[in-house]
């Protein structure tokens, strides 16, 4: 039996065990689609990814990531994750702080900023979002899923950056927090809709380090709540841009994710122009080794 590097990485945080686990399997060139869907399945983590060379001009790897379920053209905090274990394994080099990752979702940019003494913060930019707003009906609906009152003056809508994400804004951080969520009901809201979950936020009061707490639910792909999410932070982003709620927010925020879970995870948030969404954080390797393949 031939063997594979592997690391697991924790993303969005510096502290081992506080962050969002992604298993990242580093030479994935010899397994087949069946074999790294089992894989995935067998980590059980919310998503695990497989390198492998790339394709297209300009790319520096490509990724294929992978739920317990299924494949994701795209997803966040495993794209951060799988950055951060090529370079720490020297597999490849940023260039002028640069890296570009191919995967279903099309090439992807990241930005590398070193950190003298810590993990690098590594951020990628958003695929160009399309959102569509909810009909009164489907709010009506979620409202009763998630059990507690929408802002209503910010209409819930479906936002598409390769994931579709059902993206809420709720009155506060602590409502956020409050939330317990009918999660059967939901998956079967998320299939009908053709949404992969739905993600909620709610601001914090002035002073506080965190602009926003966020949480993300995905039963229909068998992720009830994912601890820290890269692709539903980054769709909430999408939904203040266009619900006009920047000057509110800034053009640069902290969002905290995950501690309903036991988790601490810390995301910048960063609008460049009236274009550019970029999300980043920290991540640490938790585990380093081969996986049986």
């Amino acid at each position: 039996m031939s063997t594979v590097p592997f690391k697991q990485v924790d993303v969005f945080t510096s502290t081992p065990y506080r962050g969002n686990p992604v298993a990242v399997v580093l030479e994935a060139q010899d397994l087949t689609s069946d074999e790294m869907q089992r894989i995935a399945n067998w980590t059980n983590l919310s998503e695990t990814t497989f390198v492998l060379p790339p394709t297209q001009a300009g790319a520096d790897y490509r990724v294929r990531i992978f739920t317990p379920q299924s494949e994701l053209p795209f997803a966040g905090h495993p794209t951060l994750g799988t950055a951060h274990a090529l370079i720490e394994a020297r597999k490849i080099t940023p260039r002028d702080g640069k890296l570009v990752q191919e995967c279903g979702a099309g090439l992807i940019e990241l930005t590398v900023t070193m950190c003298e003494g810590a993990s690098p913060v590594i951020a990628f930019n958003l695929p160009e979002p399309r959102l569509m707003p909810m009909v009164p009906a489907q709010v009506d609906e979620m409202e009763s899923i998630l059990g507690a009152p929408v802002l209503r003056e910010h209409t819930p809508k479906f936002v598409n950056v390769g994931p579709v994400w059902t993206i809420v804004q709720l009155a506060s951080a602590q409502a956020v927090l409050d939330l317990r969520p009918d999660f059967a009901r939901m998956a079967e809201f998320d299939r009908r809709n053709q949404s992969i979950g739905i993600v909620v936020f709610g601001a914090y009061g002035a002073g506080s380090e965190a602009a926003i707490e966020v949480r993300a639910f995905a039963p229909s792909v068998g992720v009830n709540e994912d601890p820290v999410c890269g692709s539903g932070n980054g769709s909430v982003a999408a939904f203040i841009r266009d619900a006009g709620q920047i000057a509110t927010f800034g053009s640069t925020y902290v969002a905290t994710q995950g501690a309903v879970v036991g988790r601490a995870g810390k995301l910048i948030v960063n609008f460049e122009g009236d274009r550019v969404i970029r999300v980043g954080g920290q991540s640490v390797t938790c585990i380093n080794g081969t996986l049986a393949a």
